[in-house]
């Protein structure tokens, strides 16, 4: 029998009701997996970071941190399949993720990584970020969001106090980014294009929808995702017009509470394909 070894994110990486919708999507792919034949095993991020790790054919990894990554990092070397892979899951840290779509074709707002630390980046670069508006999004520059305070708008002239607070809770580095103007759209995927929805993040799944060329949506979010390598994802979009979105944020296998049910099965479908191929099956 085939076995697959499942690695549930850290719950620092799982903020508020995230923890649960991380694990119900993870539990609900595997039990498709294990419908089809898959002896599936299951391990906590932080077995990963404590050097345990046992063997498998498919690992699905959900796992967050830098320390769990670069772990894993081996097995994607030679060649295990790994969804997420650990390459791509640190692409998506935010420091990482900046330099990855820098030079890309992929719709993404000017974006600087600072030290929260030391001298106060310059009036000049900030006012250049800020490309005109009062306001600029200050995030943490690591890892995702892990509460409220990790994403904060603020003024051009607040930049520092922002930044101590930042340093006040041991977060070395920070992204400053130009606030683009628009709705925000949260869209989750498969690589393959099997898999696709979005929504209005203030309306809900089931709220109107603002108008946006579907086409250059879906585009941009699959080119992203090839860019850094993510098989499951998710993320948001800013339109600040219809024919025009913009990426502000990609995460490597969200929850897709939405959806979970479709999801799991999707993605279930596009894993086992994933290894049959590997395998040199029809």
């Amino acid at each position: 029998m085939s076995s697959l070894l499942a690695i549930y994110r850290s719950p620092s990486y799982s903020p508020l009701q995230h923890l649960s919708n991380d694990i119900a999507i993870l539990d609900a792919a595997v039990a498709h997996l294990v419908a089809r034949g898959w002896d599936a095993s299951r391990l906590s991020e932080s077995e990963v970071e404590s050097g345990r790790l046992p063997v498998a054919e498919l690992y699905l990894n959900m796992a967050q941190g830098p320390r769990a990554s670069e772990l894993l990092t081996p097995l994607e070397l030679d060649g295990a399949v790994v969804v997420n892979a650990p390459s791509s899951v640190l692409h998506c840290h935010r420091h990482r993720l900046v330099r990855a779509l820098a030079g890309t074709r992929i719709p993404f707002p000017r974006t600087v990584i600072v030290p929260t630390q030391g001298p106060p980046p310059r009036p000049a670069l900030l006012e250049e970020i800020a490309g005109g508006r009062e306001t600029v999004w200050i995030k943490r520059g690591d890892v995702h969001a892990e509460r409220p305070e990790d994403v904060i708008s603020a003024t051009v002239a607040g930049v520092p106090d922002a930044l101590r607070a930042f340093a006040a809770r041991g977060l070395p580095w920070a992204a400053i980014q130009r606030h683009v103007g628009g709705p925000i759209l949260k869209f989750y995927a498969v690589a393959d294009g099997r898999f696709f929805r979005w929504y209005a993040a203030d309306a809900g799944p089931s709220g109107a929808r603002p108008q946006v060329n579907e086409q250059k949506l879906e585009e941009l979010a699959f080119e992203a995702a090839e860019t850094l390598g993510l098989d499951i994802f998710g993320g948001d979009v800013a339109v600040p017009d219809p024919s025009a979105p913009v990426l502000i944020d990609i995460n490597d296998w969200p929850s897709f509470a939405p959806y979970r049910d479709e999801a799991a099965r999707a993605i279930a479908d596009y894993i086992h394909s994933k290894v049959e191929s590997k395998r040199g099956l029809p």
